[in-house]
């Protein structure tokens, strides 16, 4: 029975813990978003500052696992090259050990105290940011707590012959001893997915009394090894620079474990003279009160020092990782991978990867008129209309691709807790795929209708400068509305509306114009049919491009 009910409170302790850090987690990222997003942006390619990046936006976020998995992200989509992205998770390394001393305060005293306080707020706050700093103060309380739980139900433990038995041969001190050790924690992390979560299990069993200071060190370089099994998951499907990108945070950690492992008695002498007191202290209530601060210690030396020693050959571990995982075939296009579940990474960052695709939509939609145009001019050699037009037919389809992809990423994120501006910036992003794939659908349309009947009968003198100037003019209007867009800039709605509002009649005036030519015999009547359809494409990529203003002018002014 005893048996029973320690294993059902240390679940439950779980439980509450992993509902803390991901409470806390959660509501840092809705905090912190637009920061964080500021931060990435002024990245440089200095490898310091790549540092310095990983470690704020880790203990921003609290978790190394979210910033490595937003990395390979981020890599994926072409926003940041191989050696920035393992300068950040050097640093996302070092960022993540603000977890252990948060874990390592006396949590007893305060995990009840810290949800009184926090669930006021969270429930009645009127703000979203007052609500969101409930739920930090909330899940902090749950962390505690959790680990209140679980060290209480493992004291127990210190009692069974039958369970110390079995870890005896984890806590001798030989190298034997360390490197099962090491394993164990690697497996459990790669089973529960959560370095922290490991951190606060070893903690639970150290302040218990379970395990000694040497065995829980050496646990926690296991669990720094099983974290990064999370980054190489992200990276399943994701091109050959995102699949770089976590097998350096693997071999980073796993070169870094071996380093310590080499001297781990000295490693733990070292901590024991860095923190004063002996871990294996008991006080009167028969509580290991020293040794969390230790084992804090511990994890903030291994990922501080496995930084320094290998940040010189950041240059190198990326030249080596690109010679363990060759290129494959031509060059691939970066592309959205959607990895697994956006809740993985920080909404700001998720949001920035998805305007990165529809930068790239845009990119798409101005190679497509720039061929459209050469195609009606009569500028592509006659052997070549049918691969133009499949060409912008196949621009057409990665269109209709990206946009998908953009909308179930972003539907993905907004099951998310997000603030309000974040919402209205997703929704943005919907309505802006679709604006670039219909103006695509449309553009390629106009491409169809060239193989009713010769270019060059349908669209001479009269005909074909009229139609032309309007072509130039909506052109001119969609590359205006596009690049406000690529470089985020406020676009002047009232005049904005009023140049839509005068290409529209110039449309209308245009076609009434070729109407009156077929009704005087100059042109044959199945002209008007088919030039009537394109001065109708033209309207509606008019149409489309007004309302990718308007969905990008709501993000400006959230």
């Amino acid at each position: 029975m005893e048996v029973f009910k320690i294993i059902y409170t240390v679940l439950g302790g779980l439980g509450v813990f992993f509902y803390g850090m991901k409470s806390m987690s959660e509501a840092l990222q809705s905090v912190a978003g637009d920061m964080i997003k500021t931060i990435i942006s002024t990245l440089t390619k200095n490898r310091i500052s790549a540092l310095v990046v990983g470690i704020v936006v880790t203990m921003l976020v609290q978790s190394s696992s979210v910033t490595t998995v937003m990395v390979v992200g981020f890599v994926n989509a072409g926003l940041m090259q191989l050696h920035q992205a393992i300068g950040i998770i050097f640093g996302a390394n070092i960022g993540t050990t603000i977890t252990g001393w948060i874990i390592s305060i006396k949590v007893g005293k305060y995990g009840l105290l810290f949800i009184g306080i926090g669930i006021f707020p969270l429930l009645f706050g009127k703000t979203n940011n007052l609500r969101q700093l409930g739920r930090i103060i909330f899940g902090i309380g749950m962390i505690f707590f959790g680990l209140d739980l679980m060290s209480g139900a493992f004291k127990p433990l210190r009692n069974m012959p039958e369970f110390l038995n079995a870890i005896a041969y984890f806590s001798d001190q030989n190298y034997g001893a360390y490197l099962a050790s090491i394993a164990v924690g690697c497996l459990l992390t790669v089973i529960v997915q959560s370095s922290s979560a490991m951190l606060g299990i070893t903690m639970a069993l150290a302040m218990s009394g379970v395990i000694q200071f040497h065995t829980a060190a050496a646990l926690v370089l296991g669990e720094n090894i099983g974290t990064t099994i999370t980054a190489l998951l992200a990276s399943v499907g994701g091109n050959i620079e995102a699949k770089r990108t976590a097998r350096a945070h693997a071999i980073f950690n796993l070169l870094g474990v071996f380093v310590i492992f080499c001297i781990f008695p000295y490693y733990v002498e070292f901590i024991d003279w860095l923190i004063p007191g002996d871990p294996n202290f008991v006080n009167d209530k028969g509580e290991y009160s020293k040794i969390a601060v230790h084992i804090a210690s511990g994890h903030t030396v291994f990922n501080v020092s496995a930084a320094l020693i290998f940040l010189p050959f950041l240059r190198t571990l990326a030249a080596l990782v690109t010679k363990i995982t060759p290129d494959k075939g031509p060059k691939e296009q970066h592309h959205l991978v959607m990895l697994g579940d956006p809740s993985n990474i920080v909404p700001a960052t998720a949001l920035s990867q998805a305007r990165v695709e529809a930068n790239k939509m845009k990119d798409i939609v101005d190679r497509t008129f720039m061929l459209t145009e050469k195609l009606l001019r009569g500028e592509v050699d006659k052997t070549k209309v049918n691969e133009t037009i499949s060409k912008i037919h196949s621009y057409e389809q990665a269109c209709d691709n990206i946009q998908k992809e953009i909308t179930l990423f972003v539907l993905k994120l907004l099951e998310r807790p997000l603030s309000a501006k974040e919402t209205e910036d997703a929704l943005s992003l919907t309505k802006v795929a679709d604006e670039f794939e219909s103006i695509s659908d449309y553009l390629a349309n106009v491409a169809n209708y060239s193989k009713r009947m010769p270019i060059e009968v349908l669209l001479d003198e009269e005909a074909g400068a009229d139609f032309f100037n309007l072509f130039e003019d909506i052109r001119d209007y969609y590359y205006g509305i596009g690049h406000a867009f690529l470089e985020y800039e406020s676009i002047d709605m009232d005049q904005m509306y009023r140049r839509s509002e005068e290409l529209r009649k110039e449309a209308n005036v245009i076609r009434g114009r070729h109407l009156e030519r077929v009704g005087e015999g100059r042109y044959e009547p199945m002209t008007a049919l088919t030039y009537s359809d394109l001065i109708v494409s033209l309207r509606k990529i008019r149409s489309h491009s007004q309302n990718l203003a308007e969905g990008h002018q709501r993000v400006i002014e959230a």
